[in-house]
């Protein structure tokens, strides 16, 4: 069976958390209540997410000007070639904002990657802005459930599934998926669940562990696609 390919955004392909950028220079006063609520359990990330853009105070201009300075991991571009070269389907699965993962893509020619985030709205007013999720699912607590792609990927190609990720958006989904490549917190979450993963800090790390995992050596002897379900947050 052969692979589909699910990757993270913000701290995973991007380099920064574009959310936390974009309210450490613009938000109002509030966010970092709702993002507390949200690291306490009291709150899911979809209401979080909704009640912090709400309090972004900035222009279209503003928002072009702040993400020029963002910048995506350099090996991406690598990755995404090798998988394009043996088939396999990648796609974008975030619970962050679509417009700043599009622009960042589109900057190194990664604009036909296909993208499923939560939707940034300009309002009638010039500086407000509203969220929309349209992949959130009944019951989960994130704007975008990472579980559903999953479960979609796999029915519709009838392929494994690899989720590359980075941090608690990514928890339920790593779950459920086939395999993961995780940096950072997911790495550990991993490790605590009997997931089978293996840890990467970059994307060099990912294009290097491909050919084992297409040859089936990295997975041979692990158990794949645990049912240790994790909810949605």
């Amino acid at each position: 069976m052969s692979w589909s390919v699910l990757c993270d955004f913000d701290g995973t392909i991007g380099v920064q958390d574009v959310i936390d950028s974009l309210l450490e220079r613009f938000g109002l006063p509030g966010w970092e209540v709702l993002e507390a609520r949200w690291q306490a359990g009291l709150i899911g990330s979809a209401e979080c997410m909704r009640g912090q853009v709400a309090l972004l105070d900035m222009s279209a201009l503003q928002l072009q000007q702040h993400l020029d300075g963002l910048q995506i991991d350099p090996a991406f571009a690598r990755f995404a070639a090798a998988v394009a070269a043996r088939g396999l389907p990648l796609q974008i699965v975030s619970d962050g904002l679509d417009h700043p993962i599009q622009l960042l893509l589109a900057r190194h020619a990664l604009e036909h990657l296909p993208v499923v985030a939560n939707r940034l709205c300009i309002t009638e007013h010039p500086r407000q802005w509203t969220l929309q999720s349209p992949y959130q699912a009944q019951g989960c607590n994130a704007g975008t459930c990472k579980c559903a792609q999953i479960h979609s990927a796999r029915e519709r190609a009838q392929q494994r599934v690899l989720l590359i990720g980075d941090g608690t958006s990514d928890f339920c989904g790593a779950s459920r998926a086939d395999y993961v490549f995780a940096k950072h917190r997911l790495i550990d979450h991993c490790r605590l669940r009997g997931i089978a993963h293996s840890p990467i800090g970059d994307f060099n790390d990912a294009l290097a562990l491909l050919p084992a995992l297409l040859d089936g050596s990295l997975v041979a002897g692990r158990a794949v696609f645990t049912n240790a379900a994790v909810p949605c947050i």
